[in-house]
């Protein structure tokens, strides 16, 4: 019985409507982080079945309230880390455990409501196998609280790459950029309200920077900005271990 033409990438496997990149990870060093949150509760519970069924891992970003209720149905609230401020959940099976490779990424915030698109990126990397280092609330509307955690970021924890996340006017990325000597990732954030208060100033503001070092991603796109960062950190990490 023919079912069908055959997939001219074995890697790819079809699951309901999704044709899913099981292998990324092992490809490029990425894994799939599934974007649930336009799909229905059914093509999630399929797509999620299947990478752990695979790979033993699955990763769901922006997860609606219908779509988490049912994976802790079929999985149990022990079966699912579960990230409220970006609404992302992880599942795992069996021996899914990240090993660490001795990347270091440093994430910024310049409020606390961009903790969300923050959160994402962090879980990005640390799905990566890298350390995170964390710091929320520190933008030019204070800038004197900057000093101390970017001090910490270069001096203690000796990061490879920063993340800085921004809303509003989008300024704190350039401010960091400036200030030190490895890659910043900007990420623009759609906190704000009033002119282009959906991300548009911030991400207008950090692309027309002149700050050099800076690279920018798009509006609320943490997974972009975690997976650029922790290829960065990896590779630096690897440089690290050769010369020993």
């Amino acid at each position: 019985m023919n079912s069908g033409p055959q997939s001219k990438h074995p890697h790819l496997n079809s699951v309901s409507d999704a044709v899913l990149d099981i292998k990324r990870n092992h490809r490029k060093g990425v894994p799939e982080v599934v974007l649930a949150g336009y799909k229905s509760v059914e093509q999630v519970l399929a797509i999620a079945a299947a990478f752990l069924e695979r790979s033993g891992r699955a990763i769901l970003s922006r997860v609606t309230d219908d779509q988490y209720d049912a994976l802790v149905g079929r999985y149990g609230d022990a079966g699912v880390d579960w990230y409220r401020a970006s609404r992302t959940a992880i599942l795992r099976q069996g021996d899914s455990a990240v090993e660490s490779n001795g990347g270091r990424v440093g994430i910024i915030t310049a409020g606390t409501s961009d903790h969300a698109a923050a959160e994402e990126a962090a879980i990005v990397c640390q799905e990566m196998g890298c350390v995170v280092h964390l710091h929320l609330d520190v933008g030019v509307a204070g800038l004197h609280r900057l000093f101390e955690p970017l001090g910490a970021l270069l001096d203690q924890e000796d990061v490879d790459v920063i993340i800085v996340a921004a809303g509003m006017d989008g300024a704190l990325p350039s401010v960091v950029s400036g200030l030190v000597d490895v890659p910043v990732i900007g990420l623009p954030t759609s906190v704000g309200y009033g002119h282009a208060g959906k991300g548009e100033a911030a991400l207008a503001a950090m692309l027309q920077t002149c700050s050099p070092g800076l690279a920018v991603v798009n509006i609320d796109n943490g997974v972009g900005a975690g997976a650029t960062a922790a290829m960065i950190a990896i590779r630096a990490a690897r440089c690290r271990e050769s010369a020993r």
